[in-house]
């Protein structure tokens, strides 16, 4: 009897260990949007830098002015050791004996996105960077999106207003303040050093915004209504002050979805009618077909005189956890 029990836990104890090995990754590191460029310097200062420059530090869309869809800090490849692998954003650039172009994922580090690009000559190179930056940077945005609302989570408002006014939940940092509210109108904001960041929320009938040919027009005219109804300017006394949407910059329009749900994605810049303001906004039209509605979300920024994009890309995190009960 005792040989048999010795039998029995050795199986157990084979048995337990049979599993596949998990593999420890150190917590990757890195601001938002930064991305560690793992290249040997006499590439970086030619064509093929000016290259990844192109795609990579392309201006964002949407904003004031000019910034770029990441901040790059070049490196060679002798200094890429260590803890210095465990950026969590990486484009790898190097002249090989293969010409490939693919994206890893956690090699170093976790949560981890490594673009490698390799040519044999600084043309193929060039080119692998024309047919995959935009794939690289799509897998890379995704997880700094995940990793913004991971972040989220440290701090939320426990605040039920959008979903017993819309039926929908987000998670929303603490940090962010209901401002105004009405039958139809959510206004929630934040003070930032140099102004705020907003979000608004109402919602439109399903059949709204569905020409095509008329769908910049009719989304301007929706957009401005709200802002002269709920978002007021600076009191001027003899000039209406309200929110509109700037007439020198045509919006963007894109396909996404939100939550499984279709929906249009629009870029552009507002403005206050009658007052000297102005600053980026996105805005997603969700499609709830289930309750002949479309919902209507949008986050916007105030901030003279300083970089928006990490503001906006935060407001996007947000917005983009919606969830409809």
């Amino acid at each position: 009897m005792r040989h048999y029990y010795f039998l029995l836990l050795a199986f157990l104890v084979i048995a337990c260990n049979d599993g596949p090995k998990k593999t420890y990754k150190p917590e990757s590191i890195g601001a938002i949007n930064s991305l560690g460029v793992v290249i040997n310097n006499d590439l970086w200062e030619g064509p093929v830098g000016d290259k990844i420059r192109e795609h990579f530090a392309a201006p964002v869309i949407g904003l004031t002015w000019d910034e770029p869809l990441f901040s790059l800090e070049q490196m060679p490849q002798k200094v890429f050791t260590t803890t210095t692998r465990y950026r969590r954003a990486v484009l790898f650039v190097d002249i090989d004996t293969v010409n490939v172009a693919h994206i890893k994922s956690d090699l170093y580090a976790a949560p981890q996105k490594i673009g490698v690009i390799k040519g044999r000559t600084q043309e193929e190179i060039i080119e692998n960077l024309d047919n995959y930056s935009d794939q690289i940077i799509a897998a890379i945005k995704e997880m700094e999106l995940e990793e913004t609302q991971k972040r989220f989570l440290r701090s939320l408002n426990k605040d039920r207003l959008l979903e017993e006014k819309f039926g929908v939940t987000f998670r929303l940092p603490s940090i962010y303040k209901l401002g105004k509210q009405e039958d139809n109108f959510v206004w929630i904001d934040r003070e930032i050093q140099k102004g705020s960041m907003n979000i608004i929320a109402y919602q439109i009938p399903f059949d709204r915004l569905n020409n095509d040919s008329t769908l910049v027009t009719d989304f301007i005219r929706m957009r401005d209504s709200i802002g002269e109804k709920y978002i007021p300017g600076p009191d001027m006394r003899d000039k209406k002050t309200y929110m509109t949407t700037e007439d020198a910059f045509a919006p963007h329009f894109f396909e996404t979805e939100i939550d499984g749900h279709s929906a249009l994605e629009v870029r552009s810049i507002w403005d206050m009618e009658n007052y000297p303001m102005a600053g980026p906004f996105m805005t997603f039209v969700i499609d709830d077909e289930k309750n002949d509605r479309k919902l209507v979300v949008e986050g916007f920024t105030f901030a003279p005189a300083t970089n928006k994009r990490d503001y906006m890309f935060e407001l996007e995190a947000i917005l983009r956890t919606i969830k409809f009960k």
